[in-house]
């Protein structure tokens, strides 16, 4: 039966999920001028199915609710961690305890989400609470873009003009300085809980992750920072060379939204880079939204390519290749190296990803749904748009994928962009001593 609505009081659930930051995030912003809040997250991996979170993420997972409820400790309110098999039993819960009128959350798009989401929308409007959704990760709305036709793009090139011609930066949402909240703040229950969701690997492969990487909203900022200080660093000549640091490694920053697309925009503009450097940059943010629109309007495509002439594609599965590429073992040294920084790092260049991706489709055969799931358990930004876009390309077989039958070759590769071998000397030690030919 719906709620006693005027009894309810001046209070809502903020709901987080991949926005664990403070800065420019709507739904905190509009949970603050409502009132109390009650900030929460659900770790909820069944609903997920069967997109469980993987080892790398999980690991970074950890660590930044753990960074994320000391900055909402700070500001006077813990956040609320609770696991379960349903997000809607545990949010009416604490609405009811805490007699709230309104939820908020910055919305996903992954599509067992999406309709997840839809189904606790609904239910909870029926019970008598207001709910509000915003858009906290993307440039632009999935559902925004749409060609002449009226339908989704399948191109990059058009839809970034599309999108070019229609953004407007909007106004970043300030960080609150304080958080109205009567809900105790006990760190140690809190990573009591946090302990219990088992997410921490027993092993020390996650070692180098510790090395490499900083969760958490201060760790995104200062990498953001750094990246736009370094001209040298924003997607120059150099961004193709895996053995210099070219990129911003902003992904899975920006994957768990502990900053958000626009501030990264933001910081990229306020740069003193040229205009050229500026938009090769952008590009890739666009990209990225890419990737989620492609996702939203064909919720398939993960496990089915987007082009369905190649649903039965004769692939000839092979345990045997399969291994060898995963522990970079297939005599090819970019390769070997590409996968072995995977395992140690829990990421891989761009240059390194597209390559070992060709090698393990085009050369070996192996269906791309295998290369992809190896990726998502292994990456530290694994993100189900992201990965399912760049399988289906390499493949062949996705969005923007002309020509299909393109091939890295793995020789002339690590000639042109590890020339000198510095790259696989680092993670294919044995091969240090040989010469660069």
């Amino acid at each position: 039966m719906p709620r006693d609505s005027p009894n309810l009081t001046k209070a809502g659930i903020l709901w987080f999920r991949r926005d664990l930051r403070l800065n420019d995030n709507p739904a905190l912003s509009a949970a603050l001028s409502h009132g109390r809040v009650y900030c929460l997250y659900i770790h909820a991996p069944e609903e997920e199915k069967p997109w469980l979170p993987g080892g790398a993420t999980k690991w970074w997972l950890h660590q930044t609710l753990l960074e994320f409820n000391k900055s909402l400790t700070e500001l006077g309110s813990g956040l609320i961690l609770r696991s379960g098999t349903s997000s809607l039993e545990i949010i009416r819960e604490i609405a009811i305890e805490k007699n709230v009128s309104k939820v908020f959350w910055n919305r996903l798009y992954d599509p067992k989400i999406v309709a997840r989401d839809k189904k606790i929308k609904k239910s909870l409007i029926d019970e008598g609470l207001s709910v509000e959704s915003f858009n906290g990760s993307l440039l632009t709305e999935p559902w925004e873009m749409k060609t002449g036709a009226g339908g989704p793009y399948k191109v990059y090139t058009p839809y970034s003009k599309s999108v070019l011609a229609k953004i407007e930066c909007p106004k970043a949402t300030v960080k609150p300085s304080s958080i109205d909240s009567d809900w105790p703040l006990e760190t140690d229950d809190f990573e009591k809980s946090l302990e219990a969701l088992n997410l921490y690997p027993k092993i020390d492969w996650h070692l180098g992750l510790e090395k490499d990487w900083h969760p958490g909203e201060k760790g995104a900022l200062e990498a953001l920072s750094s990246f736009v200080s370094n001209s040298s660093r924003v997607y120059s000549k150099e961004r193709d060379i895996p053995s210099v640091l070219g990129t911003s490694k902003l992904s899975p920053h920006l994957h768990f939204g502990e900053i958000s697309p626009w501030q990264v925009w933001r910081g990229i503009e306020k740069s003193k880079l040229d205009a050229g450097e500026k938009f090769a940059y952008q590009r890739q943010i666009i990209w990225r939204d890419f990737a989620h629109s492609l996702i939203f309007n064909f919720p398939k495509t993960p496990k089915h390519p987007l082009r369905e002439e190649y649903k039965n594609f004769p692939w000839r599965k092979n345990s045997r290749y399969l291994r060898a590429w995963q522990k970079g073992e297939t005599g090819y040294p970019i390769v070997d190296a590409g996968m072995r920084e995977l395992w140690r790092t829990g990421w891989m260049h761009n240059r390194v990803r597209m390559v070992a991706s060709s090698l393990l489709v085009k050369h070996l055969l192996q269906p791309w749904q295998e290369g992809a799931k190896w990726f998502w358990d292994t990456l530290v930004d694994a993100d189900l748009a992201n990965n399912t876009m760049g399988w289906q390309w390499v493949a062949g077989s996705g969005a923007d994928a002309a020509p299909y039958f393109r091939v890295f070759n793995p020789v002339r590769q690590g000639e042109r962009f590890d020339s000198k071998g510095e790259y696989v000397r680092r993670w294919v030690p044995e091969l240090k001593d040989m010469p660069d030919k």
